[in-house]
């Protein structure tokens, strides 16, 4: 009697996980739906203080970094993912809002520590490799790429003006040299 009882509560408690990881890969799975870029590292290697100080570092930059089971991951993704990327344990950063901002404090973190080790991301949809991951961090702020994009609009009409407006000096130049003489 007493195994009976036993392999029923084995048996509820498989449902229970299996309730349980239904939860984490449908929450996982909103998440993707909801992040404007999506980053996987391997955060081994770091203590408990750094993850903590990363996770405060991206939810300043409205993101969120989550530890899941990779198992999970591609059952969230929907994607038949090649293996060798999601070897080891797997940290996942959700950015909302800006998608370049957590990469920039992902950069900073990974400048300081040497650590996490960046496996590859999605941004806007696309599958990026690590390298262009950096690249994407090492970016200007967006307000800087518009001012740069806005001046390099105006600067050909700021050159036509001098080219126009060089003339008419030079005449009233011209002009007060010679009233200049004459008095």
């Amino acid at each position: 009697m007493t195994m009976r009882i036993m392999k029923i509560d084995s048996i509820q408690t498989k449902g229970k996980n299996r309730a349980k990881k239904e939860a984490i890969v449908a929450e996982l799975s909103t998440k993707i739906q909801k992040a404007k870029s999506i980053v996987f590292t391997n955060y081994q290697g770091l203590t408990h203080v750094q993850l903590e100080h990363l996770k405060k570092a991206l939810k300043k930059a409205d993101a969120e970094l989550v530890v899941a089971k990779n198992t999970l991951l591609k059952l969230a993704l929907d994607q038949t993912q090649n293996d060798s990327e999601f070897e080891g344990p797997t940290a996942t950063i959700f950015s909302y809002s800006d998608p370049i901002m957590p990469l920039k404090a992902l950069a900073k973190t990974i400048k300081e520590l040497k650590l996490p080790i960046i496996k590859f991301g999605f941004f806007e949809n696309k599958n990026i490799s690590a390298d262009e991951i950096t690249k994407l961090a090492s970016l200007p702020p967006r307000e800087v790429l518009i001012a740069q994009f806005v001046g390099t609009l105006k600067s050909p009409l700021y050159g036509l003006h001098r080219a126009l407006n060089w003339n008419i000096q030079k005449l009233v130049l011209t002009l007060y040299a010679i009233q200049q003489n004459k008095f």
